[in-house]
């Protein structure tokens, strides 16, 4: 399994699954051109990228679905109280209702719900041939009840969204603050540690911190967060990469 997330934050989301040859987008937020442009080191081999699967359908995350779903011809993954609206953007053919527990070929995914002020917004873990993914972003916090079916995962790709004192100190109008620490609004930093700090394990080899917020946090206090949070309960960290806006994540393999 590698993973690279290729843009993460309010101004496009788009991560790249490979297992094997088989290859899969999580939302597709960015413009197809500068997808291309962004994937080029890896020589992707696009013909095998046959699923694209969407986690809610705010514009950062749905941007370039019309052209990515022309361009590759691949089955569009969502949830069924999102259906209606997608289907106004691309063939109502190419759309695959999300279930609970679903394929993609030999990957077996589940949908992990989470709290943001969208349709039905989603997250996601995936198993393929003894390997793990966990990717959860843009939620206010995370239901307990679906902590067990994310612990001890390979990888985990989690919202990092904002350091609490930069937000309530910065230019933010009161309304959009409130919104951003509200439970449909976005993990903070020191939420994202707490909740990593109960979930990884043994098998954990690699954290990455996604969706930070360009004007309300930065990289050294979302890996700081984690580190102190994991230190404080005496946890051995796994490697911490953040992902960011412009220049996504390194590309992951386990």
């Amino acid at each position: 399994m590698e993973v690279k997330v290729i843009a993460s934050g309010s101004k496009g989301n788009v991560t790249l699954v490979m297992c094997n040859d088989i290859y899969f987008l999580i939302d597709v937020g960015i413009t197809y051109h500068d997808f291309i442009l962004r994937i080029e080191p890896l020589n992707v081999d696009l013909s095998k990228i046959k699923y694209i699967l969407i986690t809610h359908t705010h514009k950062d995350h749905i941007k370039g679905l019309v052209s990515f779903a022309k361009k590759l011809s691949c089955k569009v993954f969502v949830t069924k109280e999102n259906v209606d609206e997608i289907s106004q953007m691309i063939n109502p053919k190419q759309i695959e209702i999300l279930s609970d527990k679903f394929f993609l070929d030999d990957i077996e995914g589940e949908l992990i719900p989470i709290s943001h002020d969208a349709i039905s917004p989603v997250g996601f873990s995936f198993v393929y041939q003894g390997k793990s993914l966990v990717y959860i972003t843009d939620t206010g916090y995370i239901n307990r009840k679906y902590l067990s079916k994310i612990q001890n995962k390979n990888i985990y790709i989690i919202e990092s969204n904002h350091d609490e004192k930069m937000l309530m100190e910065g230019s933010y109008p009161y309304y959009l603050k409130q919104r951003v620490i509200s439970d449909i609004g976005h993990l903070s930093n020191h939420a994202a540690a707490k909740y990593l700090s109960g979930i990884i394990g043994s098998k954990t080899d690699y954290i990455v911190l996604a969706h930070l917020s360009e004007t309300n946090n930065n990289e050294e206090l979302a890996i700081q967060a984690v580190v102190e949070e994991f230190k404080k309960k005496e946890i051995p960290s796994p490697k911490i990469y953040v992902a960011t806006q412009l220049e996504g994540s390194k590309l992951i393999e386990v």
